[in-house]
């Protein structure tokens, strides 16, 4: 099995890498502090430090490797500064064989509700997912113009162990009414995960996926079946013209969009099986 370099290896890379390692593969995961590094190790996965950031050439060889690129890009602006280095850096670090990048489903902005696949056209009107859209495009030019290959994921919002807005709830936090509130999509980090070995090996090159679990609810009632399942109140229920007054300026971004995502090509082209296919089922192992 090819060598698994995975580039901002947190909570996603992390299980990422060690799934990799039960399955025999090398594998490094790249970090940009030594909290990082230690982190990794405790985990048993071999680490590098790196800051991407940076405008020092990764110290290592990426010759041919299998690149998982999940490092979030930089947070001001409409363009990823972040995958613009890593790709100049392969001029001096070798080009990989193939990479995997983990884009957002905010690429596609406001759809008004409706069930899009991944050929709905991309109009993103926040700042980070112009970053995100920036990113796909930088590494598309890559690979048009080295042979290199690429597949990307749109990931919807991921949940799972230690990734649940508890303390919003504990905290008593309102929400928009479930008539008012816009659709939204998730996955558990276990079917991510799964997706992402999938993609790597089998996915076509140039493709792009839409990963969710197919099941698409409100984000009020992603809230009210984790409050259920958390054993905690739910939260206070609010209109949407009160909102502006009680939630803060970036779950109203989330809450301007809305969208309900096809997993279909994913299911039939890579051929997974989801481990949790309903949120019912997610929360319940998440807890």
């Amino acid at each position: 099995m090819n060598e698994i370099i995975i580039a901002g290896c947190g909570y996603v890379g992390t299980r990422l890498a060690r799934q990799y390692l039960d399955l025999g593969a090398p594998v490094t995961g790249l970090v940009r502090s030594q909290g990082g590094l230690e982190r990794l190790a405790a985990a048993g996965i071999p680490g590098l430090r790196h800051d991407l950031n940076g405008c020092e050439p990764v110290a290592r060889s990426l010759a041919g490797v299998g690149l998982f690129h999940l490092a979030p890009p930089s947070d001001q602006g409409t363009e990823d500064l972040l995958t613009r280095r890593l790709v100049a850096s392969f001029a001096q670090a070798g080009h990989p064989r193939r990479i995997l990048y983990v884009s957002t489903t905010g690429v596609y902005g406001d759809c008004g509700g409706a069930w899009i696949d991944e050929d709905w056209p991309t109009r993103p009107t926040v700042a980070r997912s112009l970053r995100r859209l920036d990113a796909e495009e930088s590494l598309r030019r890559w690979s048009r113009e080295t042979g290199g290959e690429l597949v990307v994921l749109r990931v919807s919002g991921i949940y799972g162990p230690g990734r649940l807005p508890l303390e919003r709830l504990r905290r008593g936090e309102p929400l928009v009414r479930p008539e008012e509130s816009p659709y939204s999509n998730r996955i558990h980090v276990d079917d991510l995960v799964g997706i992402g070995v999938a993609a790597m090996e089998r996915g076509a090159n140039g493709a792009i996926f839409n990963v969710s679990d197919g099941h698409p609810s409100t984000m009020t009632d992603y809230f009210l079946q984790l409050a259920k399942v958390a054993g905690l109140p739910p939260p206070p229920l609010i209109s949407m013209a009160e909102a502006a007054e009680h939630l803060s300026a970036g779950m109203m971004s989330y809450m301007s969009e809305s969208r309900r995502l096809s997993n279909r090509r994913l299911l039939e082209e890579l051929g997974v099986e989801l481990r949790y296919p309903t949120l019912a089922e997610g929360l319940r192992q998440a807890i």
